[in-house]
């Protein structure tokens, strides 16, 4: 997993509730257990019209967001069905952090073991962001996890609280697999023990 140090990028601005992971990556794309190539069905349902041209209206569609690093989105984001492959179609879009007032725990969850970082702040932050993001590719977002501060292209800042584990997790591009490695010499050690003890398993 890629580490989250400094994030500087465009911010998307999608002001809309109750965000599913259905609408996120839309049921057809399931298929696959592949992380890579979800990208193309993000918000598909939003993002292109009936006969597959992209929908002009839609955010990440506009010139100034197709390369955004960073969504700014309504309360609950991530709501629905329990589907991983929602944080995969939003990373391999390129979306490395989320903020919203609030995540489904599920997809929250989910977030921090693909390297997504998910941001909750105050409703009064989200407008603020909100703002900022709508100014189009004029207006970068910083978001510093070692400081746990967000960054506005006119100097304000908004602080964010965030699990130490799971800071240190993304900081150090630790997935559970990485975690495990960490102890690897450990398990060795016991494997080799539980041999010598149990020769006949």
């Amino acid at each position: 997993m890629d580490k989250f140090t400094t994030l500087t990028g465009v911010a998307a601005p999608l002001p809309i509730m109750n965000v599913d992971t259905d609408m996120i990556i839309p049921k057809q794309y399931l298929k696959t257990i592949q992380r890579t190539g979800l990208g193309k069905g993000l918000f598909s349902e939003m993002r292109y019209r009936d006969d597959g041209s992209e929908n002009p209206d839609f955010v990440l569609n506009q010139p100034a967001y197709r390369n955004a690093r960073i969504l700014v989105a309504g309360d609950n984001f991530g709501c629905g069905s329990s589907r991983e492959h929602a944080p995969w179609a939003l990373l391999d879009f390129g979306l490395r952090c989320i903020i919203s007032t609030s995540f489904a725990d599920i997809f929250y969850n989910n977030c921090f073991k693909n390297g997504i970082l998910p941001i909750a702040v105050s409703e009064a932050e989200l407008d603020r962001l909100m703002d900022d993001a709508k100014r189009g590719a004029n207006a970068t977002l910083t978001v510093d996890l070692a400081a746990q501060e967000i960054r506005g292209p006119d100097g304000g800042v908004i602080t964010f609280d965030i699990d130490p584990f799971r800071k240190h997790c993304l900081l150090n591009g630790l997935d559970d697999i990485g975690l495990t490695l960490q102890k690897a010499e450990k398990i060795d050690d016991y494997e080799k023990q539980a041999a010598a003890k149990r020769p006949w398993t």
